[in-house]
Formats: structure tokens, sequence, C-alpha cells
């Protein structure tokens, strides 16, 4: 019960709750109001007189004040005296020993001292600062003390009363004396060559009487402020009773301490602990529940809190005052939520207060939102690290490796077959085990590409049918699991594995496999919080397979087209020995071709070309492109008007396809086109943008053909140039695309010498070439795609050969005729003398009608009999059908039908006209 200033009787401090206390107005009410009022105008009146008598607590605190400012008025004054005197001589001395260092120190001190008359230059000087420094006098002397300067000039020569030996050793010397002129401080210095020796000593003298006074001044100041502070003593004290009993609203002493009761009631009984602590780090105050929570001992108050056996964190926050807001420290099992304000903020006492909140049931809420972080950062990394290739199986990988060990213990994956060919799956088909993840590897489950067909009554079986993640907690007392390989399920059990989640690997509509994932270290089985994870976290990276499947179907569909576009076996011919390599770059299918041409003349055409991007665009591309070079390479052209042909094809086709829209354009396309001929052993290259094609010689020397690099195909602009080599015969030519000489690590130059150094140790055939060259050079991983052809060289040598200079005459048409049939019978050819003789008797007697000497005859034993007439004239003859009554225009026709293939190859000085017959 709390007694209220001017009512008569006492009231409950507590009420109905939910109502609210108003005080209704009334008679009683009015009456109060009217006694507060004359209680407050007689109290002005009245509080003055109350104080002065002393009846009061403040009257009592205003005599007090009275004695406590006299008694300070009496010290002061002392003090002032002392102070002032000490002042004085504390002032004499540091204006004394400044003015003489500083007169030392004075430029033209130290050389008026080696003067012939000190005194004459001195004198005048130190006059003059004794009176600009306020200084009785400045007193320059030698070292013997003898005065060469002084206020009375009467003692200049005399010697100096004072100490000055310190001063003689380089020194200072201050001291305080009783001289003629009355007590004073003086002060002695050296004043220094520039080698540190003392040439003379200046002294500086005040008297303390010039620097006193201060007390005559500051007393009337002091006695004036003691008559002001009586007069605001006895103020203050009437305002002080007046304002105490307006903020206590008239409480009286027992009142506030059965107020302070009641406080200190409810500070002991309220649910949260309250602590302050002093500035010193002394316990002031803690109420029960802050006893409760930190154990504290009966007299922990005003002891110091590192002595009270707190947990380090819990002493070094409470000590340090620092504020602290809802920090959480865990205190035995309990976690404490405390917060720290300081008390002084607003002019309270030094220290700090704190509250504890007991927050142990926040922890688990905390350790759940702890799980949800983590699952979600799971499910992030996920969808970071799943899917960074376009491979299913590697995608697979991907998802256990993330799954474990941050959600299960052992992962595994299990994809239909045609999920890893990119087709779609048939339900009811094996499943194959694609990946595997765990802590361990020992674990007995089904292994590494294991095909898998799961029971009807299996988890796995049911997740496949129902398309819904299915959840085993206990695989012990799961019967349909145990029935899937009794042997190899009780394994299962007896290494520890005891639950179990399947999730359908779904993309649609369409199921592509299982994810298991499987729990041994901890022995909580999962639960349906971490089924519904398991499921979002096979659905992400259900997407990134799909996508692979996908992709692999549209890479194997491209590879394909490749393929068919890329010859399918070699043509026979009996210049090169020829083997090769094709590998297509695993992030899709590129544009890298070849080919081997048979020409006229046992001559043999290779190529090599790329199309500059990926996919199934790239692969048609490649098939125009070569089309376009066997079409032209049947016109029997030379390298470089080949490549011009082919360079003008693709600048169409990038305009078609530009115009149209519909297609992307020839971003880039490189050709190497060589012509090997066995007859002469020389080998005419061009290429364009191609990599520079390399030479093994018969000794193993391997050197890179020296030829121009022309633009690539489809800039246009710029010609091409054929270079011919001559070649030994068993020499190899390696043609070969960018991507086995380079790729994102390294660059074409280092991809150069290491082909070199793999073709120089390679094995002589074409086809240990290929292979030693692949081993070393090839990726595990190729970027792009990897085009090899390696040809070994033959000639023809001169025993299968036959030549003849024809003179521009008809009769030497008879002549051929019989230098053929000896040739013939001696390479046991008597079978073809007649269609052979009737051939070269048509071209031989053209060229003599038509042509321009020289003309020149040649026979060729290669695969099949060739015959070749060739003359200077480049007017081509042209196949057509004579009438009845014409005489001539028969021969080609009959050469047409007498042959099995024929035609016209242009040379840089005239033409070849070629016939070639089937040996029997």
């Amino acid at each position: 019960m709390v007694r209220l200033p001017g009512r008569t009787g006492t009231r409950s401090t507590s009420r109905p709750r939910g109502q609210r206390l108003e005080q209704t107005p009334g008679p009683a009410r009015r009456a109060r109001e009217r006694a507060e009022r004359s209680r407050a105008a007689d109290g002005r009146s009245t509080g003055v007189r109350a104080a002065l008598r002393g009846r009061t607590v403040a009257g009592q605190v205003f005599a007090l004040q009275v004695v406590i400012v006299l008694l300070l008025v009496l010290a002061a004054v002392g003090a002032l005296v002392l102070q002032v005197q000490h002042d004085s001589t504390e002032e004499a001395r540091n204006r004394s020993l400044a003015v003489a260092e500083t007169f030392a120190n004075a430029p033209g001190t130290r050389a008026a001292l080696a003067a012939p008359d000190p005194t004459a230059v001195l004198q005048p000087r130190a006059e003059a600062a004794r009176m600009a420094a306020h200084v009785d006098f400045i007193v320059v002397m030698n070292t013997d003390g003898i005065r060469y300067t002084h206020p009375i000039p009467n003692r200049i020569g005399k010697k100096f009363v004072g100490t000055i030996e310190p001063a003689v050793r380089g020194g200072t010397v201050v001291e305080e004396i009783h001289g003629t002129i009355g007590e004073l401080v003086q002060a002695v210095v050296p004043v220094k060559a520039p080698d540190g020796t003392v040439v003379g000593l200046v002294s500086a003298g005040i008297t303390t009487q010039s620097v006193g006074g201060l007390a005559e001044r500051q007393l009337p100041v002091v006695l004036g402020a003691a008559a002001a502070g009586l007069a605001l003593a006895t103020a203050g004290t009437a305002l002080v009773s007046r304002r105490l009993r307006r903020q206590t609203h008239g409480l009286g002493p027992g009142e506030m301490t059965r107020m302070y009761e009641h406080h200190d009631a409810v500070l002991h009984s309220v649910r949260e602990g309250v602590i302050i602590v002093g500035d010193d780090g002394e316990l002031l105050l803690a109420n029960d529940e802050a006893h409760r929570l930190l154990d504290l001992p009966p007299d922990a108050e005003k002891r110091r809190v590192p002595d009270l056996g707190l947990a380090p964190d819990i002493a070094d926050l409470l000590a340090s005052g620092r504020v602290a807001t809802d920090e959480v420290h865990l205190v035995g099992d309990r976690l404490l939520a405390i917060n720290q304000r300081p008390t002084d903020l607003e002019g309270g006492p030094s220290g700090s207060v704190a509250t504890l909140r007991d927050s142990t049931e926040l922890r688990a809420l905390s350790g759940r939102a702890e799980v949800a972080r983590e699952r979600l950062s799971l499910l992030y990394d996920a969808g970071m690290g799943v899917g960074t290739t376009l491979d299913v199986t590697r995608t697979a990988e991907e998802l256990a490796q993330v799954a474990v060990p941050r959600f299960a213990d052992f992962v595994t994956v299990d994809l239909y077959d045609a999920v890893l060919r990119g087709e779609d799956p048939h339900p009811g088909d094996a499943l194959r085990r694609t990946a595997y993840g765990g802590i361990r590897d020992d674990a007995p489950l089904y292994p590494l590409g294991r095909q898998i067909r799961f029971v009807p009554s299996s988890p796995q079986a049911d997740s496949l049918r129902t398309r819904r993640p299915v959840l085993e907690p206990r695989l012990e007392a799961a019967p349909g699991w145990l029935a899937q390989d009794p042997e190899r399920t009780g394994q299962v059990v007896q290494y520890g594995i005891h639950s179990l989640i399947t999730v359908p690997v779904r993309a649609g509509s369409v199921v592509l496999g299982l994810v298991n994932f499987w729990r041994s270290e901890k022995a909580e089985p999962f639960d349906a919080e971490e089924l519904a994870l398991a499921e979002e976290l096979v659905a992400r990276a259900a997407v990134s397979i799909d996508n692979a499947r996908r992709y692999t179907r549209e890479h194997g569909m491209a590879v394909t087209l490749q393929r068919s576009l890329l010859p399918r076996s070699l043509p026979e011919q009996s210049a090169l020995d020829i083997a090769y390599r094709y590998l297509p770059a695993q992030a899709g299918v590129g544009g890298d071709w070849f080919d081997v041409l048979p020409l006229s003349g046992a001559r043999v055409a290779l190529v090599v070309g790329d199309v500059v991007g990926h996919g199934l665009h790239a692969a048609a591309t490649m098939g125009r492109l070569r089309t376009a070079v066997h079409n032209f390479s049947a016109l029997d052209l030379p390298p470089d008007e080949l490549l011009g042909l082919l360079d003008e094809l693709v600048g169409r086709i990038d305009q078609d396809e530009t115009d149209d829209g519909s297609g992307a354009p020839v971003i880039g396309a490189t050709c190497l086109y060589a012509i090997y001929d066995p007859v002469s052993r020389r080998c005419a290259m061009a290429r364009a943008g191609h990599p520079p094609p390399a030479v093994i010689r018969p000794g193993g020397e391997v050197v890179f053909a020296d030829v121009p690099a022309g633009p690539p195909l489809g800039l246009g602009g710029l010609p091409f140039e054929t270079v011919e080599l001559e070649i030994a015969e068993g020499s190899r030519l390696v043609l070969y695309t960018d991507g086995l000489v380079e790729d994102r690590e390294r660059d074409i130059d280092t991809g150069l010498e290491e082909l070199r150094d793999a073709l120089a140790t390679a094995g002589e055939s074409p086809e240990e070439t290929c292979q030693a060259v692949l081993d070393t050079r090839q990726p595990f991983r190729p970027g792009d795609d990897i085009a090899l052809l390696v040809a070994r060289t033959r000639a023809l040598g001169g025993d299968r050969v036959a030549e003849w200079d024809v003179p521009a005459d008809p009769a030497a048409v008879a002549d051929v005729r019989a230098a053929v049939g000896r040739r013939l019978a001696e390479w046991r050819l008597e079978e073809l003398t007649f269609t052979t003789e009737l051939i070269l008797s048509e071209l031989v007697t053209n060229a003599i009608r038509y042509g321009s000497t020289p003309i020149q005859v040649r026979v060729l034993r290669e695969r099949a009999l060739i015959c070749e007439v060739f003359d200077s004239s480049s007017t081509s003859p042209h196949l057509r059908y004579a009438t009845t009554t014409d005489e001539g225009g028969r021969g080609l026709f009959l050469v047409a039908q007498l042959a099995e293939r024929w035609g016209t190859r242009y040379t840089p000085t005239g033409k070849v006209i070629w016939a070639e017959q089937p040996l029997p």
C-alpha cells in the first residue's frame, strides 16, 4: 500500500484487469485540488524561511553549505598565497633561463666574444634585450666570470657573483640568491663554439617581486566569489526544497521508503535477469532471476565480475560495459539473450545495466532455421554444380557428388540405356547404374555399369510406376526391398545402411531413371522433410540430365550426318599409301573433312578442310564444299585455281543464306589442296587459311612445307599461290586440321612443335604414324574436330613410262603406232595394241592438225593403260556427232568409245588429252 500526499486513506495499487483508473469529478476532488494549490502558494512564500531556519532537510543542507563555503574560502586564500609564491619563483626561473639561452644563442654573440672589445658590442645588445624581456639584468662574461656587460656600467670588468662552474663545463645553472636588488633568480648558460667548446657565459636574472603581485589581484576575486556562493547557496537551497516537494508530489521519507520496497519487490519478481555493474567492474545489483540464470553466489554483490566464476565470454561482456543488443551466449544448458546499455547516457551514474532473457526455447527454432539454410545451400550448389557439361553420365556423377555427404551417405543414379544413347526411354526396360557416390567405396550396392531390373515389390519399382518419390525409413523392416536380391540386400543392411529415399528422374511426362539416397552414419532415418528435399534436388538435376540426353541425340545425329558425308572408303590408286583418322568434337560436331581424289595421269589429289563452327549447319556446309571439290577436281585444275573457285562458292553460299535469313552464314572455312604426280615425284600445293602440311622424309626428318597461307575461303579479293615440291619416294605427307595442333590451352606454335616431336618418333607406315600422333596429341575430350591424313609416296618407275617426241608431220603417226606396239609387247599387253594404236592415231592426228608444236606422246602402265598427247595449244577439242556427209569429226567419238575415260588437262604451257583403258 502506498500513501499519497493529500489523501486521508490508502489506495490499493491493484485494479481489475482490463479497466483504466479515472478520477471522477466531485466535491472531494475539487477540495483536494484547492488544498494542493494552497500548499503550492504557501510553499512559494515560506520555502526560503523554512530553509533558513534549518527545521527541514533543506535548511540543514543550507547550514552545511555555509560552513563548507567558509572553509573553502579560507582554504582557497591559503592555497592562493602558496600557489602565487610557487608560481612567482617558477616563472622567474623559466624567464631567466629562457632569456639567457636566447641571448647566448643569438646571432653575433659568439663572434662578439672573440672581438677585441666585447663590451662595446655586447653592452648595447644586452641592455636592449633586458628591457625587451623585462628582466633585471643580462650579464655576458668570459669563462673566468669577468663581466663584459651589466646594467650598472661600473660593475663591468668585475667578478660575477654566482655559480658558474657547471656552465663552464657546458651545463646550465639556475639558482635563487639574495642579491643587492633583493630576492632573485638567475640562470647561467654557456656560449659554445661550433666544436662544443665553451667560449663564454651569459647570465640573466629577475627578482621574484617583479613577477609577483598576483595574490593582491586575485584575493578580492576570491572573497567576492565566496559572497556570491553564499548567496547562490541560499537561493539554491530554497529552489531545491521547492523542487523536491514538487518532484516527490509531497511524499515524505516514509512513503518514499515504501515505494522503494515496492520497486525492489518488482525487480526481484520479474522473469528477466537484471544486473547493474559499476564502472570499476563491481557488481552492484543482481535480481533473483539473474542469480538463477547465471548461478551466482549469494554474496555476488560488491564483488568484481571476473571473480564470480562466470564463463569468460559472459564475464568479458559484463565487465566491458559495451553496448550489446540480443547477444546470444550459452551458459550451461541455457541460451541467454543479453542486452546491455551504459547508465550514464543522460547524466546518470557511471556503469552499465544488463538484462538477461532465457531464450533456450528459441534454440530449437534456430536449429531448424540452420537446417533450412543448409538445405537451401545444398539446392543452390546443386543448381551451380550439376549440369556443367552436356554429358549424361557426367551430369549424373555431379548429382552424386553434390549430395554426398551433405544429404546422404551414399547416392546411386540408375538410368535407362536409351537415355545414355540420347533416345527416349521405354518403360519396362532394365536400368543401368550410371553414377555412384559415397563416403566409402566398399558399400555392397550394385556396382557401376550393372544392368538392374527391380522386382515389382521394391520401392524403386513403385517409384517408377507412380512417378512419385518413395521413403523407406527402415530397410531391415521393408520386405518389398529385401525381396529385390535377398543376398545383396542382407549385406547392405549388415553394412549399416538403414534408410532409403528413391526418387524418379522426371522430364515432363517421361521418366529417365531413378536416384537412390542411402543413409548409414546417422541413426535417425530419413523423414518427410528430407523426402521433399530429395524430390526438389532430383527435379533440378533432371532438367540437366534431360538436356544432356537431348544433346546426345542431336550430337549423334550430327556425327552420323558428318560421317555419311566423309569418304567411307578410299579410292583405288597406286601413287600413295594412305591412312586417316577422324575424331568428332565432344562439344559438338564440326565441319572438318578430308578426301582422296584420283586424277588423270596416275596423279592423286589430297584435300583437307575445316568449316568453322559446330552442329548440323557446319556438317551440311562441309558436305557442300566436299561435293564442290569433287566437281572442281574433275576439271584437272591447278590447286590455286581450284581454291579460287571454292572461295567464290563460299561467298555465294554466304550471300544466299544471308538474303534468305533462314540459315547461318559460313563464318569461316579453310582448305589445303595438294596434287601428287608419281611420275615426276612432284607435289603441287595451295592452302586457304589452313595449317601447313608436314613432310616426313625417308630418313625421319620432319619439316613443315613452306606453302604461302592464303586467306580463308569466303573472304575473296586475294589470289592463292601454288607451290611445287619435289618429294623423295617413301616420304610421308601429313595433312591435318587445326583441332590437332590448337586449343584453348595452347597456341598453334606450341602445337606444331609437339606435332613435329610426335611425327619424328612415329613408325614408318601411315597407320603407325596416325596412331602415334593421336596417342601423343589427342586430348581426353577434344574441343574441336580432328581430321588427320597421312600419305606415303610412291614413284612410277621408268620401266612403266614411255615417251616420244612427235614432229608436226602426219607421216609421224605411223611411227608412233609402231613404237607403241613394240612397248606394249614388252609390257605383255598385246591385247590392247589395236585399240591403243587407234586411240593414239586419232589424238596425235588432232594435235598435228589443230595444235602447236612441240608435240609429245606419253604412255603409262599403272592400274590402267594411260595414253597422253601433249601440245602447246590451249584449244580444247569437243566431242560431237558427225553427219553422214561429213568427211571428219569422228575421231574423239571413236576415242570415247574405245577408252574407259578420257579428258583434257591444261598445263601452263599447253594442254594434255588423255585416255585410259583398263588392263586385261
